[in-house]
């Protein structure tokens, strides 16, 4: 007889044993689903300006918590006039259209320009000297074609959970979006 329970113990052992490896086994497969989902929904949020909202207030060169800026100017190439004259470059009452530090619309020297040929220039942003204050982009929103704007630079950002740029924004310009909603096609490259 103890033979007998003692083959039922075991057959009852290992189906407890088969019942809790399986509930261990579906909450595993569960929850690689759900975190693959979530990758595939929603993916890395990342803080973006929209340049369509975006009045060049100048907050995002103060209001950050880094310093300089995780803001910074950007370009898009396609759009860019390469003009001899560019709003974003040059202060509105430049007494001469050089590369004379008083006679540029950028405080801290951060746009380059390089001759290519009569009449054309090509600009150029040094990422390290930009502050992202603005004032380049609202010279060439102004004056010129658009081709200048602010953005994030996602590997500068502290990806703070309340960004304090966004909460400052007059304008409500800067929000989360998922990192495969960002764009990055008409800026320059990292």
């Amino acid at each position: 007889m103890s033979d007998l329970m003692d083959v039922k113990k075991t057959d009852t052992d290992r189906r407890e044993f088969l019942k809790t490896a399986c509930r261990i086994l579906a909450l595993a497969v569960g929850a690689v689903g759900f975190s693959r989902l979530v990758d595939i929904e929603g993916g890395e949020q990342v803080w973006q300006i929209d340049p369509k909202k975006c009045i060049q207030c100048g907050r995002c060169a103060t209001e950050c918590v880094l310093n300089p800026s995780a803001v910074k100017c950007v370009r898009a190439f396609d759009v860019c006039g390469y003009c001899k004259l560019c709003g974003g470059y040059h202060r509105i009452n430049a007494s001469r259209l050089d590369t004379a530090a008083e006679n540029q619309i950028c405080p801290t020297g951060a746009i380059v320009r390089t001759y290519i040929e009569d009449p054309f220039y090509e600009y150029k942003i040094i990422e390290e000297l930009c502050n992202g204050c603005g004032k380049c982009v609202k010279g060439c929103t102004a004056f010129g074609n658009g081709s200048l704007y602010l953005q994030i630079r996602h590997h500068l950002c502290a990806g703070c959970n309340e960004c304090r740029i966004a909460v400052r924004c007059p304008a409500n310009a800067i929000s989360l979006v998922s990192m495969k909603n960002a764009h990055f096609s008409l800026t320059e490259s990292y």
